[in-house]
């Protein structure tokens, strides 16, 4: 506990940051949901407070999560009834334990670096490009959506060009402004100054956006900004009416099958999404920390479970959030915790002034965020790895723009794979001849995959050559392998083939090798 109040001086202001990027995220999930408003607040403050304090990530942010909107909105639609869905997500977060308990965090480890990298990337991009209309105050959109195609039927590319037409010039100065604020303070000279080290840049960004607003509002209303484009908070008029907002699951529902179908679909897209979402996050960690998976899966089952209970959507780690606590210099889970903690106060006791909020301030700290996740050194840095890392990293990128999250990785994942396997295609089997005689060295693995070359190189030996065939570094070769090389051996003498035949005596499959007597004498 010491340790972690070492850092509170960097954890208070980073918490700071991540409620500002998570309050208008919350919210627009909760709205492009079909569920309450007050639904992801609800999720945001546990993900914060109950996740925070049971996960083992010192630096993830957990909360609704854009990914889970469609199954949200869908599962509410069919189920018809809210305290019905909250009913899968409490039975969602029981799997989740169930998972953690069989160490299916696992999983999480067998993703390729250049897809989740990839993965930043995009994100990066998706932030800037989804948060630019908001930035000159065309609010169409929700403010968390991350798919290519939009709940307002626009897309991505769309929504930018409709933005031209329908921008205010309230929104683009205070986002012009924001950008401009954030990026003196990243500045060495800000740095420097001790003052501005514990005040935020993102927090003097939304108290200057909503004085500019209010000063318009009381000069020129009719350029000011209203209704969607601020902050738009349920508001309280005493406890009694706050606690109206918590809704509670009806367990009558739980014999509903499509309570269960729902619970298992959230379950699994949130495991998932939970995994990318701290692998990525452990990327970004300049401490280097490693995240238990599986107690990661137990913390999320837990979250989702008193989430449900008391009304709120689902929810992840979400990368946007942990992003943005990593790029606020955050250095512990107390980050996290206040944020949550800081979510509950601020929505019960001023939320009338986070309502003068405008969109275009949080939108400004959303691009910034973004700019951070996709500078153009970590293009080059995997152009320089070579075309097996750089094409599944710009591969993921692409496929996560142009549809979501979780198709995307699994076009990364396959792209990675195929250059995996193309690698060990090429490198399983070395041919070095000189003249009339051959080396044909068996590597590492050897699969079916690589029969047709070893069946080519076998066929191109000419007549009168001597072969030596080595199997002694392959740890595995398939079948149809060795049945190629026996086929050769035995008819090798036809051609006046001399063959000497190299194998582990200690290797099992080594064993089927069927060297003919002809060859041992």
């Amino acid at each position: 506990m010491k340790k972690y109040f070492q850092s509170v001086g960097a954890d208070a202001p980073a918490s700071i940051v991540v409620l500002l990027v998570a309050l208008p995220l919350c919210l627009g999930i909760a709205l492009a949901s079909g569920a309450p408003l007050f639904s992801g607040i609800i999720a945001g403050i546990v993900g914060g407070v109950v996740v925070g304090l049971l996960s083992g990530s010192q630096l993830s942010v957990s909360g609704p999560a854009a990914g889970l909107t469609a199954i949200v909105a869908m599962a509410i639609g069919k189920l018809q009834f809210y305290d019905a869905f909250l009913v899968a997500v409490v039975i969602a977060g029981v799997f989740q334990l169930a998972l953690g308990f069989l160490n299916a965090g696992i999983i999480g480890d067998y993703i390729p670096n250049s897809v989740i990298k990839g993965m930043l990337a995009a994100i990066g991009l998706i932030l800037i490009l989804k948060q630019m209309p908001h930035l000159v105050g065309y609010d169409a959109d929700f403010a968390g959506d991350e798919n290519f195609k939009q709940s307002d039927n626009a897309n991505t590319f769309s929504e930018l060009s409709n933005a031209l037409g329908a921008f205010s010039l309230a929104a683009i100065v205070i986002g012009v402004l924001s950008i401009g604020i954030l990026t003196l303070w990243e500045t060495p000279v800000f740095k420097k100054q001790l003052v501005f080290k514990y005040i935020p840049g993102p927090l003097v960004v939304v108290i200057l956006g909503a004085l500019i607003n209010q000063y318009l509002i009381n000069s020129n209303p009719t350029v000011a900004l209203k209704g969607k484009e601020l902050v738009n908070l349920p508001i309280a008029t005493n406890i009694n009416h706050f606690f109206s907002f918590f809704t509670f699951p009806k367990f009558s529902y739980i014999l509903n099958p499509e309570v269960w179908k729902t619970a298992l679909t959230l379950a699994v897209v949130a495991s998932l999404e939970t995994l990318l979402g701290i692998e990525a996050v452990d990327k970004l960690d300049p401490l280097k920390r490693v995240t238990p998976t599986n107690q990661e899966l137990k913390a999320q089952g837990v979250g989702n479970i008193v989430s449900g209970l008391i009304g709120g959507l689902p929810l992840t780690s979400v990368i946007v959030r942990g992003s943005a606590n990593v790029a606020s210099g955050a250095k512990s889970k107390v980050s996290t915790i206040l944020h949550g903690a800081f979510l509950l106060l601020f929505v019960f006791l001023i939320p009338t002034l986070i309502n003068k909020i405008p969109l275009a301030s949080l939108a400004a700290i959303l691009v910034f965020t973004g700019y951070k996740l996709a500078k153009i050194p970590l293009f080059k840095e995997f152009y320089s790895k070579g075309w097996d890392q750089f094409i599944p990293f710009v591969a993921t990128i692409v496929a996560i723009l142009m549809t979501d999250l979780l198709i995307g990785i699994l076009v990364g994942i396959a792209v990675g794979l195929f250059f995996l396997i193309r690698s060990n295609f090429k490198s399983a089997i070395m041919v070095v001849n000189d003249q009339n005689n051959y080396l044909i060295r068996l590597r590492k693995d050897v699969s079916f995959l690589n029969k047709p070359i070893i069946k080519k190189k076998l066929e191109s030996v000419p007549a009168n050559a001597y072969v030596i065939i080595d199997a002694t570094r392959a740890d595995f070769i398939d079948k149809d392998i060795i049945e190629e090389i026996n086929n050769f051996m035995l008819h090798a003498h036809l051609k006046n083939i001399r063959v000497e035949m190299k194998k582990s005596n200690y290797k099992s499959l080594h064993l089927l090798f069927n060297i003919p007597q002809a060859l041992i004498a």
